[in-house]
This record gives C-alpha cells, sequence and structure tokens, in this order.
C-alpha cells in the first residue's frame, strides 16, 4: 500500500529554504478577525524566522469577488502593520499559469477530461445517498479517454485509487486520510474557471511557500492539495490548521461579535496593537503572560503551541487591553489616533488656541477604554459649550461671578494656582467645593463629568474659559 505523508518533503523543504508563509484572502466579503488572525500567525511566523510574508488575493471567484472587499482588505493589514515582503498578487492575473500547468497534467495523463452531464452526476449523488454511501464522483470518465470538440468537460485530477496520506500538522498531529475516499477533484470548471483548490495549489507551488498556516476548515482539503503537489513534482510545505474563533455561546461567530468588518474595531476606537495582544492569544500562550509587544510577539510565537481547542471571543478582555495601550503607549503616538478618532466626529483640533492632543490622551486615557470614548468625551475641549442657565443654582451664582472675576485676575495660569482659587471661592462664600464645582463644570464642559477641574481650565486657556463664563452668567 502506498503512503503519501507531508512530514518528511516538508522537513526538507523548509530545512533548504527561507520561511515563506502566505495570507490569501478572498475578497468575497469582509475581512473578520478570524481572517486577521491567520494573516498575524504568519506574519509573525515569518517575521520569527527572518522570512517572507506574502500577500494573495484569491479573487477567481468573479461574480462575488469585489473591489471594495480587496481595498477593505489592503486598508485591514495596513491600519494593523502587517506588511507583506511580496504582493498583492491576484489570482485573476495568473489564468494562464494555470491553463499552462493544467495543460501539462493533461499531457502527462495525471488529469483528464469529464464529460458528466449535471443530470448524471446528480442520480449518481441520489443512489449513493438511499445507499448510505458518501457522496463522490465515480470515476466513470476516468479511464475513457473521451475525446469531443462539442460536448462541455470538467477537468478532474486522476487521484491515486489506494494508499493513504498522512498530513502531519503543526496542530492537529498525523491527519490520515484514505486515497479511496478522495474523489477525482475538479481542477477546471465547464467554462474553463480554475478551482479553489488548483489555484492554491500552483500559487503555493511557484510562490516557494514553505508554511501553510490557515483555518482547519481547510483541513479536509489538505490530502487533494498534498496528492496535487505530488503529481506536480513539488516540495509540500508544513501545514498549521488553526481552529475557529467562537462566539461566547460556542457557536460560529456572528456579525455582531466579532464575523463582520475588521476595520469597525478601528471605527470603534480600539488601537491595533490591543487587537493583534487580543487575537494572538486566541489560540496561542506564552505561559500566563497576557500583554506583548510586538517583538515579543515575535521572539515567543512558534506553531507548535497553537491550541487544538476553538477560542471564544471575550469582548471583556479586548476592552481591558484596548484601555491599557490607551494607558501605556507613548501619549503622542495615541494623539495621532486621536486626531483621525476626532477628525472622523468632525471635531476640529487645529486651532492655534486649542489643546495639544497629547495632553488629551494624558488627561483622559485613565477614564476611558476606547479612542472613540475619548474623543467624544474631549469634544468640549475643541468646541462651545452651552447648559441651560435655568439649572444653575440660584444660591451659586454669587459664588460663580466672583469666580469669573478672580479668573479674570489670575496671572498664573496653573495646575496649583488653578486649584487654590477654587478652594478660596468656595471658602469665601461658604459652599461645599462641590457644590460650587459641579454647576461650574456643566457651564465650562457642557456635562456633569469630567477630567480634573484645575487641570480642564489650564487645558482651555483663560481666554476660553472667561468667554464660556460669560455666556452663561453676563
Amino acid at each position: 500500500m502506498s503512503k503519501h505523508s507531508s512530514k518528511d518533503s516538508s522537513a526538507k523543504h523548509s530545512a533548504k529554504s527561507n520561511v515563506r508563509t502566505r495570507f490569501a484572502p478572498s475578497p468575497t466579503g469582509y475581512l473578520h478577525i478570524g481572517g486577521v488572525r491567520t494573516a498575524l500567525y504568519a506574519w509573525l511566523y515569518a517575521k520569527k524566522h527572518q522570512g517572507q510574508f506574502i500577500l494573495r488575493i484569491e479573487d477567481t471567484d468573479v461574480e462575488r469577488s469585489t473591489p471594495e472587499a480587496v481595498e477593505i482588505i489592503l486598508a485591514s493589514l495596513q491600519w494593523l502593520a502587517l506588511d507583506y515582503d511580496e504582493g498583492p498578487f491576484y489570482q485573476s492575473q495568473r489564468l494562464s499559469r494555470y491553463r499552462e500547468v493544467l495543460d501539462e497534467l493533461l499531457i502527462t495523463g495525471k488529469a483528464y477530461r469529464c464529460y458528466c452531464s449535471k443530470e448524471r452526476l446528480e442520480r449518481l449523488r441520489t443512489e449513493q445517498l438511499a445507499r448510505q454511501i458518501k457522496p463522490r464522483y465515480d470515476g466513470y470518465c476516468r479511464e475513457r479517454n473521451i475525446t469531443s470538440a462539442h460536448q462541455p468537460y470538467v477537468v478532474r485530477f486522476r487521484n491515486p485509487l489506494q494508499g493513504q496520506v498522512i498530513v502531519t500538522d503543526q496542530v492537529h498531529g498525523d491527519v490520515i486520510f484514505q486515497n479511496e475516499a478522495l474523489d477525482d477533484l475538479i481542477l477546471a470548471r465547464s467554462n474553463g474557471s480554475p478551482t479553489y483548490n488548483f489555484t492554491v495549489v500552483v500559487d503555493d507551488w511557484d510562490m516557494k511557500i514553505t508554511h501553510v498556516i490557515r483555518g482547519d476548515d481547510h483541513l479536509n482539503n489538505t490530502p487533494r492539495q498534498i496528492n496535487l503537489l505530488l503529481a506536480l513534482g513539488a516540495d509540500l510545505p508544513v501545514y498549521a490548521h488553526v481552529p475557529m474563533i467562537l462566539g461566547l455561546d460556542g457557536k460560529k461567530l456572528s456579525k455582531r461579535q466579532g464575523a463582520a468588518n475588521v476595520l469597525q474595531y478601528r471605527e470603534a476606537g480600539y488601537l491595533p496593537d490591543a487587537l493583534l495582544n487580543y487575537l494572538v492569544r486566541l489560540g496561542w500562550s506564552h505561559g500566563d503572560q497576557e500583554i506583548f509587544s510586538r517583538q515579543q510577539m515575535i521572539e515567543y510565537f512558534d506553531i507548535r503551541h497553537l491550541n487544538k481547542a476553538p477560542a471564544a471571543i471575550n469582548n471583556d478582555k479586548l476592552l481591558w487591553l484596548n484601555q491599557h495601550y490607551l494607558k501605556t503607549d507613548d501619549p503622542q503616538h495615541i494623539a495621532l489616533l486621536l486626531a483621525k478618532e476626532m477628525e472622523d466626529l468632525g471635531i476640529h483640533t487645529h486651532s492655534p488656541t486649542s489643546p495639544d492632543l497629547s495632553e488629551i490622551v494624558i488627561l483622559q486615557r485613565q477614564r476611558v477604554k476606547t479612542l472613540r470614548e475619548m474623543a467624544e468625551k474631549s469634544r468640549f475641549f475643541y468646541e462651545s459649550v452651552l447648559c441651560d442657565r435655568q439649572e444653575i443654582p440660584q444660591d451659586i451664582l454669587p459664588a460663580l461671578n466672583a469666580l469669573q472675576v478672580n479668573l479674570s485676575q489670575l496671572h498664573h495660569w496653573t495646575d496649583d494656582a488653578l486649584h487654590n482659587l477654587l478652594l478660596e471661592t468656595a471658602a469665601k462664600f461658604s459652599v461645599p467645593l462641590g457644590k460650587l464645582i459641579q454647576p461650574f463644570r456643566s457651564i465650562i464642559t457642557g456635562s456633569n463629568a469630567s477630567p480634573p477641574m484645575n487641570t480642564t481650565l489650564r487645558l482651555l486657556g483663560k481666554n476660553e474659559v472667561l468667554k464660556r463664563m460669560h455666556q452663561h452668567l453676563l
């Protein structure tokens, strides 16, 4: 009995070749976090081994592939700074190459033309189901050598009839497939378009991919692809099939739980490093460590340490990580991201008298969990606000009017001086500091909650503070 294993060939391949991984999304829908995690693992492994990370766009499904989906893929990788060394390569631009390999397989007898009609195949399927047999092509045209110039046909791979394929997977270990259970794979449809399993094999072969890291929903495709690679005389890559990410309910991710466009995380105010740190831990671990810099991810990552069991999404964990990065990252770096968030909300931050965004970051980052929340809660620094004058307690008006005069006469506009002035005014009018500050906060920020008032006043500046007080107190 013949036996084909991915172990020896892949070890030989990786030993003599530079590590080359690939991310090969299909632009038929949004790129979601499961796809991003796959890209991250492939990127990390290539970086760890000083190899190449290749981007390939599998767009041969003409009816479902869209330019918009391609743009989302490219924008997502750019936002996350998952830089690729080669590509993007588009399968739609490689059709002549697929035709060339297909012709070679036909000439050498490793593939054949199948003229079976849809009606025959449907009857075959119905009969097999009735006999409780797994539906598969019965090889009707395999040895007939039929050639017809007028009858449509598909091209099928002549899969071995005996023996087994052992997929030596870095996650699942040895997975054995019997060749007799694998039917003759369709390589090209009746309209001549190549199929997924065929294009993937040709691409991985041509691009000298040494490590294929992908979702475990592709594991059943792997023995067919191995047989095809062997037929082409190609070295086999190392395979690592990563378990799926599940929702909190243990089921396949819904759009609400993370299967939607990954750029929605950017729009919601998440930091790219926080999202990557979160995703790397959905299926991989390094001891009990939770926080990883990019360099640590690269240094510690090993595909042999990927978990077999699916991971469940946890939005609370992602929020916690996001807040950690807001608190600890360089404020100047966060400020650049906050500027984009402000711009998206229509908040203009470029006035010469406006507070520096890095100072806003330092002031707000202990109080918020996302960039969006930071932007929304900082709007009052850049836009005039109004509060209902009727909500200002009448018995506090004398203290507020005195505070307005005192602020106008304050020469040192510092945190300490402003804090002392608030204390002195409250004491002079015999009111609790909180009773004075609450309506004052509403006048200045338009809200019942804000960062400490002395720092808020300093960042707004004397002229802006007095202008807002004048609008409300007259």
